[in-house]
């Protein structure tokens, strides 16, 4: 079966700045794959290539089974996007907002407002359907952008950073959310700086950096790349953190002299973590304390990049 999408040596470059270096990606159908990286990795450059925005400088894509530049008409037939920022007409209500999207879509009066019915009960939104947007909290205007995303259902939902400025609850809604459209078949298309939402929702994940993917595959799988477990040290003093710190070199995953912390890979067994122990503190007098913990994505992106996801602050990118 023909991926959902599938691109090849995407190059995109502003002036100067180069903002993708030969990007190949492969998505399945039915999937939800996130693209994951810092601000100013070439993600959000990349979901405005794959969904027509903006054209490549070279590289070939399709989408949809259509090719992005000779059947942008086509693909676009076939996708929806979910950018940062809603897309809404804070004046109107929800409901008033999802008819007027259905009549965009050519959808008759009568089926336009029969659709925004029952997008309001699938996204519970019903009571609030005849509010104003404006009055709407964040979580909610989110999931009535997705709503009206919704209007004709896409092959392929791209949702550019969905989740950024919601808080906990919000987000953990509209986890919920994009679970679901998973599930009725719709392949999703997801960026994020969130690793626990990448790692909770993607069944595979391209780690993106500097305009060029670092690494990919299933969650597991890019944890096993750095190690199962992470073994994390405070230590007594400065003095103490600078000399494990040389002993370790490039085996530290985190280093924090403010906090005299230090992180390295182990397999998790008691044998090893021992065995860490004794070769940077044998005196048993240098680490306050430790504690062991399962590898995370922040740990693979660290690996990979040499920099946690927050370093970057260049947005829009």
């Amino acid at each position: 079966m023909e991926p959902a999408i599938e691109a090849t040596g995407l190059t995109k470059s502003y002036g100067e700045v180069r903002v993708l270096s030969g990007v190949d990606l492969r998505v399945p159908r039915g999937s939800v794959f996130s693209l994951l990286g810092p601000n100013g990795a070439g993600k959000t450059t990349t979901v405005r290539i794959l969904t027509t925005l903006t054209p490549p400088d070279g590289g070939t894509a399709r989408v949809a089974g259509h090719d992005i530049v000779a059947e942008r008409g086509l693909v676009r037939r076939g996708i929806s996007l979910t950018g940062q920022d809603t897309a809404l007409d804070e004046l109107q209500t929800g409901r008033e907002n999802l008819r007027m999207m259905a009549r965009l879509c050519r959808l008759s009066k009568r089926r336009a407002a029969a659709r925004a019915d029952e997008l309001l009960d699938r996204f519970d939104l019903v009571e609030a359907g005849d509010r104003r947007v404006g009055t709407y909290s964040g979580g909610m205007r989110r999931r009535l952008d997705l709503a009206a995303s919704l209007i004709v259902p896409p092959a392929v939902m791209f949702l550019d950073e969905p989740t950024t400025g919601l808080d906990p609850r919000s987000r953990t809604e509209m986890w919920t959310v994009i679970t679901e459209l998973t599930r009725s078949g719709v392949t999703i298309f997801l960026t994020t700086q969130y690793l626990e939402e990448a790692d909770r929702l993607a069944d595979r994940i391209a780690v993106v950096d500097d305009g060029r993917v670092v690494a990919e595959g299933t969650p597991e799988q890019l944890k096993q790349k750095v190690s199962e477990h992470r073994l994390d040290l405070t230590l007594a003093d400065h003095a103490a953190f600078d000399l494990a710190a040389r002993r370790l070199g490039e085996r530290a995953l985190l280093a924090d002299p403010s906090q005299l912390t230090l992180s390295v890979a182990t397999d998790g067994t008691a044998g090893h973590v021992r065995a860490v122990l004794d070769e940077l503190d044998p005196a048993r007098r240098a680490i306050d304390r430790f504690a062991v913990h399962s590898a995370t994505l922040d740990d693979v992106f660290l690996a990979l990049t040499g920099h946690t996801t927050e370093k970057k602050e260049t947005a829009g990118v």
